[in-house]
């Protein structure tokens, strides 16, 4: 008897498995194929050294020039080179923001902030590159809005 109730509910159990899998739809779309096909190519890195308008207010700046080849490690940060404080009247770099040297209870340092030290966790290089996905964004200015103050 305890065989047979065992063997129901285990067959009773597989048969509802089977419904509920077919009622549920597939997140993630078609299982890609296996083959290899050829690789897009690399995009070509915007290098023109030309400070890019940000998209919204506390955006970080994107790097507008090759950083490949750039050793950025727990032991050095060529990017602190160029754009420290101490460095950037000689190298014309624009200095980091002071922002950078503070602590997350806004206390100033006398050096960079370990928590601002990996540069590319938020400034990335730009690729010369079209949206990864379409979209309709529209800045403020085009949108009609005039600065406070203009009329």
């Amino acid at each position: 008897m305890l065989v047979v109730t065992g063997l129901v509910l285990f067959v009773t159990t597989t048969a509802i498995a089977q419904v509920v899998r077919q009622m549920v739809p597939q997140l993630e779309g078609p299982t890609p194929s296996m083959e290899n096909g050829a690789a897009e190519p690399l995009p070509k890195w915007v290098v023109d050294d030309q400070r890019k308008m940000r998209a919204y207010p506390d955006q970080p700046p994107v790097i507008p020039h090759s950083i490949e080849g750039y050793e950025l490690s727990v032991n050095a940060n060529r990017c602190l080179t160029c754009h420290k404080r101490e460095f950037t009247q000689d190298s014309g770099a624009p200095m980091i923001s002071v922002t950078h040297y503070m602590t997350r209870d806004s206390q100033m340092l006398a050096d960079v902030s370990p928590r601002r030290y990996f540069c590319t966790a938020c400034h990335v290089p730009q690729a010369d590159t079209g949206p990864l996905v379409p979209n309709r964004f529209k800045d403020m200015s085009e949108m009609g809005f005039k600065p406070a103050g203009s009329e």
